[in-house]
């Protein structure tokens, strides 16, 4: 018996190991549109529930405890934020962090009238695509670990940075809420990790997209495409084919339209990509 209780106890430590190891995670910026990562105090094996901005947010395992990888909206403000959290056990107790400011640069960029001044029925349209795409970037669903070790969905410059604030025909916009990736029409792009399909779409304004769920409230949206060769309900690993990259919907040319969601707020992807992350933590 003591032998058994030992092999099992191996064996726990060894898998412990490996979920604590295998997949990365994403470097911690306090900013709004950034990532924060936050260790728990809490020693449970069943990892504790953590809610932000009435949002569900992701916990993963790491060196042996527990940590909230919480997205920040970019329209957060700076100072205290808090966040709510019970234990295991049902306890229930609070965590606070704090926000800096960021100043994000401004774009002005020329497009098609008719993208700018909607028409009735092109607005219309736009309102009903919007509440599919805002289900998409909100979706939930229960993951033990989530593979955070992206790779970058596309190879092409990246031409237009995450949180611009945006002038369309010198008209205030939404902060840009993703990464643009220049490339020629019909380049690949590829899932930067396992995910699930659960949308497809040709829409108003981000064209042909596709949004994958990597587990926890972790979402990417990919935008703008020419062909989509992927459906709803797909399992993908990384590296597979979503499409290709196009110029549909409000564009001024093609290009990759990047987003990353997590607890339904819209961070910095770069955030997730390694070859990003040193640029990034030099820039802070």
């Amino acid at each position: 018996m003591r032998f058994r209780s030992y092999t099992l106890n191996l064996i726990l430590l060894l898998w412990l190991g490996l979920l604590n190891t295998s997949h990365a995670i994403p470097l911690s910026e306090a900013v709004p549109g950034g990532v924060v990562v936050v260790p728990l105090e809490n020693n449970d094996d069943k990892a504790p529930e953590v809610i932000y901005n009435k949002n569900r947010v992701m916990v993963v395992l790491k060196n042996n405890q527990w940590h909230a990888i919480v997205g920040v909206p970019l329209s957060a403000s700076p100072g205290k934020h808090r966040l709510a959290i019970k234990t295991g056990d049902g306890h229930k107790m609070s965590h606070h962090f704090n926000i800096k400011s960021k100043k994000y640069k401004t774009q002005h960029l020329k497009v098609d009238k008719k993208k700018v001044d909607l028409s009735k029925k092109d607005l219309e349209r736009h309102w009903k695509e919007k509440k599919i795409i805002k289900a998409a970037l909100k979706h939930w669903s229960d993951a033990r670990s989530v593979d955070m070790n992206f790779i970058a969905p596309v190879d092409g410059r990246k031409s237009s940075s995450f949180g611009l604030r945006r002038f369309f025909n010198d008209k205030p916009r939404n902060p840009h809420s993703g990464m643009d990736i220049a490339a020629d029409t019909g380049t690949p792009i590829i899932a930067p990790a396992p995910a699930k399909v659960i949308e497809t779409g040709d829409y108003f304004f981000n064209g042909k997209s596709v949004f994958l769920d990597h587990g926890q409230g972790l979402i990417t949206m990919y935008g703008h495409m020419n062909s989509i060769d992927v459906k709803k309900g797909d399992v993908v690993k990384r590296g597979d084919k979503l499409g290709t990259v196009g110029a549909t919907g409000r564009v001024t040319g093609p290009h990759l339209h990047w987003g990353i969601s997590l607890n339904n707020a819209r961070v910095n992807p770069a955030l997730f990509l390694p070859e990003e992350k040193e640029q990034v933590s030099h820039s802070r």
